[in-house]
């Protein structure tokens, strides 16, 4: 290089606005009038002095010590020797206030990352890009250090900051691996526990500004945004026959699914320390006890993706790749799944591929462009929510959230995924007005780009790990959502049944004198029960925004609140579909959740909790004991309706059936606070019914009501049967009857 061009290339190295430090730094043999020079240069600000230090030759007393000249008044020294090739070396700086370090030259470390890995990330298909982007301790050259590696394609410098460099990005720039756009470096003497951000310098503007890393495995506890260097993988698993076993539970189809939705810090808090969270060990020695004790078979997490603001619920993540640290590091993180496994539960968790914040240290405009998300704000940003939409069509955006959904599932065990918002992606005008979105290639409505992820996602997770489960929060008629992928489906595993959470919760808050005009609310869902493979939900959203408790939503006094409750669960546990529970509301809480305190254990001493609890945990023996309530969901043999048509006194009947299609299980559901003396249900096999469970037992908080633990059929014709039941029907209830022969 001229000297000239040298000298302003150096100026820019200075001032941090050149992009090619490889190019000046470190070790380079330079051809000079006089031969070959081999020359050292490097970038300390901070120094006062720096000396190049080289071992000693064979026979020689000790290093030999050669003292570098500062070139630029910003702090970028320079050595020549005349030497014509390079030689081993560290660097010795005494710093301004006089304390001397030694350290190995970052700048004299070849490349760290392999041409054939920037292609397969490049074409969408690294599938692991988490284990080469991101920060990783690892040894070059028998030198320990850290690894850096980040997409920024349209960055002019990157730089990896810190406080092993005092957070100055002229110290540790990177090099750039064209034309990938992935920015390297190796730093030696890092090692786990550093904080660390991406200095990134745009080509729009110039402008220079901290982004947390999107690969980053640990990150500060918020409000907090530094990522921080960590290597979990040390953790050492318990879960083998779990895992094992986990190829052969299928999809969980035939297998009882009543899962335990969880907010881990409003869960239980610690008050007489400042309401303080629990962290993932202490949730894994009271929560997952509580979870078995309750008869759940999974535990389904609400995002624990590292994310900045507690209002969002986990629901706008800054860091597809880190357990929040709230609760604690990656590996208690481990510990509390394992320790679910070993227990016999399920782990799901709530994955966010819908959108993400606009948080500076975030994804938005990551290396000062639209990156991740579209420069149209009519394709790239929610409205509502005050989000960014991912550019699903952008292979290395599309290979980004690949690898977080298998990430989850390899790194971390867990047993499927829950996919927040599925609507959103798949149609261009979600809650958008004419003129605010734009059409597909075809003039349509539908997000072709989201489409074919969703596809890919799910061909991928299932494909790689049998046993495993995605399941959709979908909230429209789009059809096969949870169908094959080869049969044109989006291929999820199951879909929350939305429709008939809303008509039940509809129906339910009437006033009884008025539901017989609503009848058709609880009976509309099985005319469209075995389109999708449905989960049963109430969840978080249900008792949030002045929506009321599950308990307060209920009409009536105290006493028929949670007898309605009580007898709205049952429906639930009786309806095809498998289900899920917020916490909270397996003991009807009074109050809106609220996810800055803890849940009101204090209440259970009073009724009617603890009958409301010992009810949903009677469900749940039931339920996973009784092959007809939960073996065939997903095809109409495994359920008749008896008498949908008894609207006048709001009363329900049907049967359950199992495989076998002997093994059956009666329920009759009185939606009215009247008791119904000599009630006639119509049954198909003559014989003993016997009570399996009554939601108005009196150590459930009922009357006591009900037919003395068992009924014998009379040769009466009903309902189309010739045999029949005479029964008592509790006020506001559900009755189980199994056949006994």
């Amino acid at each position: 290089m001229p000297t000239r061009a040298l000298a302003s290339a150096i100026d820019h190295l200075a001032r941090g606005t050149w992009g090619d430090p490889f190019g000046l730094l470190g070790p380079h043999v330079e051809q000079t009038a006089d031969g070959p020079r081999f020359t050292i240069r490097a970038c300390q600000p901070a120094a006062e002095r720096i000396e190049v230090v080289r071992a000693a030759s064979a026979g020689g007393a000790g290093p030999v010590r050669a003292p570098m000249v500062r070139i630029h008044p910003l702090g970028v020294f320079e050595a020549e020797f005349d030497e014509p090739a390079a030689f081993p070396y560290r660097l010795r700086i005494t710093w301004k206030g006089g304390a001397e370090h030694e350290i190995e030259d970052p700048y004299r470390f070849g490349r760290v990352l392999g041409e054939f890995d920037q292609h397969l990330f490049g074409e969408g298909r690294h599938l692991r890009a988490y284990e080469k982007l991101g920060a990783h301790a690892m040894t070059v050259d028998g030198v320990a250090g850290v690894r850096f590696a980040v997409w920024a394609p349209n960055a002019d410098r990157v730089s990896v900051v810190g406080n092993f460099n005092g957070w100055d990005g002229r110290v540790h720039a990177m090099r750039n691996l064209v034309p990938s756009g992935i920015w390297e470096i190796f730093v030696p003497g890092l090692a786990t526990g550093e904080h660390y951000k991406f200095e990134i310098r745009s080509h729009v503007g110039g402008l220079t500004f901290l982004k947390a890393d999107p690969y980053s495995r640990y990150a500060e506890v918020p409000p907090a945004t530094a990522s921080i260097v960590w290597d979990a993988s040390g953790y050492t698993w318990r879960d083998d026959g779990w895992m094992t076993d986990r190829p052969g539970r299928g999809s969980w189809f035939d297998r009882p699914m009543a899962i335990y939705e969880v907010h881990l810090g409003s869960w239980a808090r610690v008050a007489e320390e400042g309401n303080r969270q629990l962290t993932y060990r202490e949730l894994a020695a009271r929560l997952v006890p509580y979870v078995r004790d309750m008869g759940y078979t999974h535990i389904e997490l609400m995002p624990i993706l590292e994310h900045p603001y507690d209002g969002s619920w986990g629901y706008q993540v800054t860091s597809w790749f880190a357990p929040t640290s709230r609760f604690g590091p990656p590996e208690d993180f481990k510990f509390f799944v394992d320790e679910c496994h070993v227990n016999g539960i399920g782990v799901l968790l709530d994955w966010v591929p819908a959108h993400f914040p606009k948080d500076a240290h975030g994804l938005a405009r990551f290396d000062g462009t639209a990156l991740y998300e579209h420069e149209d704000p009519r394709l790239g940003e929610h409205m509502d929510w005050g989000t960014l939409i991912f550019n699903y069509g952008r292979n290395e955006v599309r290979n980004f959230l690949l690898a977080s959904a298998l990430f989850w599932i390899e790194e971390f065990h867990i047993d499927g995924l829950r996919v927040d918002a599925v609507a959103s992606m798949l149609y261009l005008d979600y809650s958008r007005n004419d003129g605010q979105w734009v059409a597909n290639k075809f003039g349509g409505r539908e997000n072709l780009d989201a489409i074919a992820f969703l596809r890919e996602m799910n061909e991928l997770t299932h494909g790689h790990h049998p046993g495993t489960i995605t399941i959709a929060e979908e909230s429209t008629a789009w059809p096969a959502v949870s169908r094959p992928v080869y049969l044109g489906g989006l291929g999820f595993t199951y879909k929350w049944n939305m429709g008939w959470m809303h008509d039940m919760l509809e129906y339910m808050t009437r006033d009884p004198v008025y539901r017989r005009w609503e009848h058709n609310k609880v009976t509309f869902s099985m005319l469209y029960a075995y389109n999708e493979n449905f989960i049963l939900p109430f969840s978080h959203d249900e008792v949030v925004h002045l929506k009321r408790s599950m308990l307060d939503k209920m009409p009536g006094d105290t006493w028929q609140k949670a007898a309605n409750l009580r007898a709205l669960y049952g429906y639930m546990y009786a309806h095809p579909g498998k289900k899920l529970l917020f916490m909270g509301g397996e003991f009807g809480q009074w109050t809106e959740w609220n996810e800055v305190t803890s849940l009101p254990w204090d209440v259970l001493g009073h009724p009617p909790h603890g009958g409301i609890q010992r009810f949903v945990r009677d469900l749940n023996a039931t339920y996973r004991r009784e092959p007809p309530l939960h073996q065939v969901d997903f095809d109409p043999s495994g359920f008749q309706w008896i008498d949908c048509n008894d609207n006048e006194n709001s009363v329900f009947t049907l049967i359950r059936r199992s495989r076998d299609a002997r093994d059956i299980i009666i329920v009759v559901l009185n939606f009215t606070p009247v008791p119904r003396e000599g009630y006639r249900v119509g049954v198909p096999l003559a014989g003993t019914y016997r009570e399996l469970l009554n939601s108005d037992a009196e150590i459930y908080g009922g009357t006591n009501l009900g037919n003395a633990g068992a009924v014998e059929t009379e040769g009466i014709q009903s309902h189309g049967h010739r045999q029949s039941l005479r029964l008592l029907l509790p006020p506001l209830s559900c009755l189980m009857l199994k056949w006994q022969g």
